[in-house]
């Protein structure tokens, strides 16, 4: 079942929305897409929601989990900036060629905003003026910019002056025109030399949902916690995703969006914790907490999730804390498939696994695939079954540890989750 759905194929656990207006050039072939925040199939931008939670839940949901690739389909992707999520070094948390940025018109703190994406665009990024007014408010940032993006204006000979303007003024720049909604409009801007065209004449934005699994509240405050500090314990940040799901399958996604590698690949948590420094951690945090997320989680997956494992974790343990941390990984990732309504192949592939835990996964192969085979036949209460792993695992081993390991695995998880409750409460 493929991870992404078009809208009205809804998922049984949390679903994430998001509406994507591709753009166009000269001969209608499609050029970029644009990603608009939505929370529900209705394809409305959300009443109440500001443009820092926008951006949030736009970065935090749909680019760390799903990516951008899988939601432009290998398009350039043009992605709308609150000024808290420039200031706040949002945009380094994507490779700098993956996406155009767009300043909106309500942007504020023109001078810091200035520069800062003075200081981006030294590294690599894009920036794109949004709804482009003509006022004096814009001039500092109109030669930064890589696209200027207008609405049409009626009578259209107003879009097409301002348009011979922007050409003779920034002559870099590229023009793209908005909100077009029918063929004389668009034939009149193309012999005005506007570059790119956007509106319900070519498409209206499309709604795409996909199975979504959101961190707790209480994960969220011991990060911001962990991240406030002038040092990050790196270990604390560790276990503090190992906690949560949500958490840890955008951790990885992460790593997989800023790592210039495809050959690289994930092992552990820590390791994934260690790749992104304290840079990256922080500010992932920042957008965990300008989103606001911590809606309720799908508590029987995530409590099954977190007992495998711990359960894994400690029954790994005598091989050293490296094989055991893999063994948790797996645990909490062997449920992924279920909560993002995604084939497990595909999940292993999403967060470049290696093939060591992809084996693991898909195959149940090494010690970690072994143990995972085991807290399943405990599960289904396939005894026989059970003793038979043990004893490739842990040869001198009794039953004893299996159900000890099981009984602190159980407790671990409902300790978790009882805090996470009390803390929603």
């Amino acid at each position: 079942m493929s991870e992404l759905n078009m809208e009205g194929k809804k998922s049984q656990n949390v679903t994430q929305y998001i509406a994507r207006q591709p753009i166009f050039n000269a001969d209608r072939s499609v050029y970029a897409y644009e990603l608009l925040y939505r929370e529900s199939s209705d394809n409305v931008f959300p009443i109440g929601t500001s443009d820092g939670q926008a951006t949030g839940r736009l970065f935090f949901n749909a680019l760390m989990l799903m990516g951008l690739e899988k939601l432009t389909g290998f398009q350039p992707a043009f992605i709308n900036l609150s000024t808290d999520a420039i200031l706040d070094d949002f945009p380094r948390l994507l490779q700098p060629s993956s996406a155009v940025l767009e300043i909106v018109e309500r942007t504020t703190s023109i001078p810091k905003v200035v520069t800062r994406v003075k200081q981006l665009k030294k590294e690599g990024y894009f920036f794109a003026l949004d709804d482009y007014d003509g006022t004096e408010k814009w001039q500092d940032i109109l030669p930064l910019m890589d696209f200027i993006k207008l609405e049409v204006e009626h009578p259209i000979i107003k879009t097409n002056m301002m348009i011979k303007k922007l050409k003779r003024s920034y002559p870099d720049a590229i023009i793209i025109v908005e909100r077009i909604e029918n063929y004389d409009d668009f034939k009149q801007l193309k012999k005005a030399g506007c570059d790119l065209f956007q509106g319900f004449f070519f498409a209206k934005p499309e709604v795409l949902s996909f199975g979504n699994v959101e961190p707790s509240k209480m994960a969220v405050l011991d990060l911001l916690s962990c991240t406030a500090r002038p040092d990050i314990d790196f270990d604390a940040v560790q276990q503090r995703v190992g906690r949560d799901l949500g958490l840890t399958a955008r951790i990885l996604r992460l790593v997989n969006a800023r790592s210039p590698n495809s050959q690289q690949t994930i092992k552990s948590i820590s390791q994934a914790v260690i790749y992104l420094g304290e840079d990256a951690i922080r500010q992932f945090v920042r957008v965990l907490a300008l989103s606001e997320l911590g809606n309720d989680k799908p508590q029987e997956l995530t409590k099954l999730a977190l007992t495998r494992a711990k359960f894994i974790a400690l029954m790994l343990e005598p091989g050293g804390k490296e094989l055991s941390e893999q063994g948790y990984l797996v645990g909490l990732l062997s449920v992924l498939d279920a909560i993002l309504d995604m084939e497990l192949d595909r999940v292993t592939k999403e967060f470049s696994l290696g093939a060591e835990l992809s084996s693991a996964l898909l195959s149940f192969n090494g010690m970690q695939g072994i143990s995972l085979r085991l807290v399943k036949a405990i599960e289904e209460e396939q005894w026989q079954d059970v003793r038979s792993f043990l004893t490739m695992i842990r040869p001198a081993s009794h039953m004893d540890v299996v159900f000890k390991a099981m009984y602190s695995a159980r407790a671990y998880a409902d300790e978790v989750l009882t805090t996470l409750s009390s803390i929603a409460d």
